[in-house]
């Protein structure tokens, strides 16, 4: 039999473990709840605890429920549905709460027949006025800063959080902390900033894989902020007290602590100048990741995805990029499925000479298929996860074609491991990753150059030797625990937000080194991740929500400095859509950064799940389907010149490429009744329609004339306008001075 409790649990952000301490920081009056987990039979465990004072109870613990979590989580549809759910599992968990508690150490441990834990120390803390300093725009009397509302959370190891609020004028609006999806004005709103990894409903559940400390306030004066850290905070943006943005941040726990906030006066083109002067800003990308993206995660051979470029081009339905995810294994990311080498069992880098490839298997000629796309006009994006899959329980695999990745897996870990390349726990094993997504992986550290360097070296060969253009950085959200252990001297709640930031930036110098453009295409990042290649929505579901989700989440990261931004259109989970949410999802994306469809894995059941849209046409036997994509396909190529320049635009005047209406007319409330339209670079106004049914469609214009780019009538701006919208029409319209150059653009 064992007992197991760990004050901080699995250290899963919104939800407590079975074997936790909640809250793991206590402050003086609040009740704690103790769990531990109990393996093997030994009756009821019982609680000894020890109060500040010296007097000892013993407390009776009960079952645990069910985790509401998990609960919450189970019913998803996806092939990572269950494992999400699972990780929050409590077989074997026994729980029980505290009273109130008293300010000072308090000391617990568990018995359960002759066994029992070690003691844990529970140091409660209290909020007092004093144990730091807090520089609000260079100030400790900064005029946005409420007077009196600084607080420092602290207890006899020193100052774990502050908490202080600045002031919000009832006609201002909070945009921004990071990609958001549930709302575009965060007023009223709870957002906190740590980087998650929510597999879909990133809307309902207000998470977000790429979340910043930076905020814009507009509607007033016009100003906005950043609160200079890489660890946790969060926001109460006047949700308790209208007129508040209360904001919290965690500290390092020393016995005298300092934070910083930038303020940044100005309109949110200013504000997000100053802030990119800070943080970095985008780097220029080529023009073909402009074109129209594919992608199927089941599109795991060189037959499949030549297939599918096939009927791209029989159907006229021209592509630029084409992403690759399942050309590898899962273990090690670095070989192509089916490829024969001699196992390095130095962990040693391969080199495009040390592989054969089998005629009869998945990948039989990978150069050759990388050239035969590039002379199709086709880059090829490759997948990557920032974690090698060494664990002995999930790397052994019988699948025919892989022996030799299952032993060079293990050879590369052990590699890693004794060269001080991969983030460690606080009693220096190595960090195995704790989420539900390849879980116990290890996880490489990439938060030093040389470390970056390491990592990327096993797939230079990819770029120098087999000439791939570019490489999507999935995942990055892997880390979790305050007290790991990083090379470049940071622990875990310092770093694990900048993970996902190195990731991409690995990647970038990857291929800058071999005079590729940094082409990364990531979900994750936080503060710093504008100046690391392309982002995209990440996972969800094919419903109309969640494309009402994703427009928001792409006009939040575009304020946050985001130039090059996409999604899967109309959803990669679930069914294979309808073809309205089809339609009306692909009429959108033409006009957003980056135009890509993606689909789910799905266990190469039928039928088949693929986002293509002759897919869609054949599932629902529409074949109007394929026309309308073909036709918004050409446009998209007829828009990429104009794109690039505008995001040229972008990346100079900090006025992003696709930007919510906020960023031109701070001052005008008629907006924030249509937080799903943007603008798209200075000519074009889009407005996608988001909803089942509808016929007509409103949209408010700017003051000045506009023509409506399908029908070429001229309308007076000032007011809403309404057109019809069949299910291919996607309201855009054109600035009046700009229309001749537009003209033929969208009537060639």
């Amino acid at each position: 039999m064992t007992l197991q409790h760990r004050p901080h649990g699995v250290e899963h952000p919104y939800a407590a473990s079975a074997d936790q301490r909640t809250p793991v920081l206590p402050v003086a009056g609040e009740r704690v709840r103790l769990g531990v987990v109990v393996d093997g039979p030994a009756g009821a465990p019982r609680c000894e605890w020890q109060d500040a004072s010296g007097a000892v109870q013993v407390l009776d613990l009960a079952p645990a429920g069910p985790s509401a979590d998990a609960a919450a989580l189970a019913g998803g549809e996806g092939h990572l549905a269950e494992a999400q759910a699972a990780q929050l599992a409590d077989e074997g968990g026994w729980a029980v709460t505290t009273g109130p508690l008293a300010a000072g150490r308090h000391r617990y441990r568990f018995v359960a027949g002759d066994e029992a834990t070690a003691w844990f120390d529970v140091n409660v803390a209290t909020w007092a006025p004093h144990g730091g300093r807090l520089l609000v725009g260079g100030r400790e009397d900064h005029p946005r800063l409420a007077p009196g509302s600084v607080r420092w959370l602290r207890d006899d190891d020193g100052v774990h959080r502050v908490r202080f609020a600045l002031r919000l004028e009832p006609s201002e609006h909070v945009v921004g902390f990071g990609e958001r999806f549930d709302a575009l004005d965060q007023r009223g709103r709870t957002p906190d900033a740590v980087v998650f990894e929510q597999y879909k409903a990133q809307g309902e559940h207000r998470r977000t894989y790429l979340p910043m400390p930076f905020a814009h306030v507009v509607g007033g004066d016009g100003w906005g902020f950043h609160v200079r850290t890489t660890r946790r905070t969060w926001y109460d943006v006047g949700a308790t007290e209208p007129d508040l943005l209360v904001v919290e941040a965690t500290l390092g726990g020393a016995e005298r602590e300092q934070l910083d906030v930038a303020v940044y006066e100005g309109d949110p083109a200013t504000v997000l100048t100053a802030f990119g002067d800070e943080v970095g800003r985008a780097e220029e990308l080529p023009d073909w990741v402009l074109r129209l993206w594919a992608s199927g995660n089941e599109w795991h051979t060189q037959e499949i995805v030549t297939q599918r470029m096939d009927t791209h081009r029989d159907l006229d339905i021209p592509v630029g990029v084409v992403v690759v995810e399942a050309w590898s294994d899962e273990l090690g990311i670095t070989e192509f499925g089916g490829a024969r080498w001699a196992v390095h069992a130095d962990g040693s880098p391969r080199r495009a000479e040390d592989f054969t490839f089998p005629a009869d298997g998945p990948w039989p000629d990978p150069a050759g298929w990388v050239a035969d796309m590039h002379e199709r006009g086709i880059k090829v994006v490759l997948w990557q996860i920032p974690l090698l899959k060494t664990d002995e329980t999930i790397a052994r695999d019988d699948t025919p074609w892989r022996p030799d990745q299952t032993g060079q897996v293990l050879a590369d870990g052990a590699a890693l491991e004794r060269d001080g390349h991969v983030v460690r726990e606080a009693d220096g094993t190595a960090y195995r990753n704790r989420g539900w997504w390849f879980p116990r992986a290890l996880m490489p550290d990439l938060s030093t150059p040389e470390g970056r360097a390491v990592w990327t070296e096993y797939r230079r060969y990819l770029v120098e030797d087999l000439d791939v253009d570019g490489f999507k950085t999935d995942g990055g959200e892997h880390a979790w625990g305050h007290d790991l252990r990083y090379a470049d001297g940071r622990r875990g709640d310092e770093a694990n937000n900048l993970n996902p930031v190195h990731f991409a930036r690995a990647f970038g110098d990857l291929l800058r080194s071999c005079g590729k453009p940094p082409v990364t295409f990531s979900r994750a990042g936080f503060t710093g991740s504008q100046a690391h290649g392309i982002v995209w929505a990440g996972d969800e579901d094919s419903t109309w929500a969640a494309f009402e989700h994703s427009i928001t989440a792409g006009l939040s990261a575009s304020a946050c400095g985001i130039v090059y931004w996409g999604w899967d259109l109309a959803g990669f989970s679930g069914p294979v859509p309808e073809p309205e949410l089809y339609l009306r999802a692909t009429a959108a994306a033409t006009f957003m950064p980056v135009m890509q469809y993606h689909s789910e894995f799905h266990h190469h059941r039928p039928p088949l799940r693929d986002r293509t849209p002759w897919n869609v046409a054949r599932t629902h036997d529409d074949p109007e389907v394929v026309d309308v994509f073909r036709r918004y396909a050409h446009l998209r190529e007829r828009l990429v010149p104009y794109l690039a320049e505008q995001a040229r635009v972008a990346i100079a005047a900090s006025r992003p490429l696709m930007r919510a209406m906020f960023v031109d007319h701070p001052r005008d409330e008629r907006y924030w009744a249509f937080p799903h339209q943007f603008q798209l670079g200075d000519d074009l106004l889009v407005h996608p329609v988001t909803r089942p049914g509808v016929e007509r469609w409103g949209t408010a214009l700017p003051e000045g004339a506009w023509v409506d780019v399908w029908s070429g009538e001229t309308v007076t701006g000032g007011g809403v306008v309404e057109r019809e919208v069949p299910r291919d029409v996607v309201p855009v319209w054109c600035r009046a001075e700009a229309w001749p150059r537009w003209r033929a653009v969208f009537r060639p």
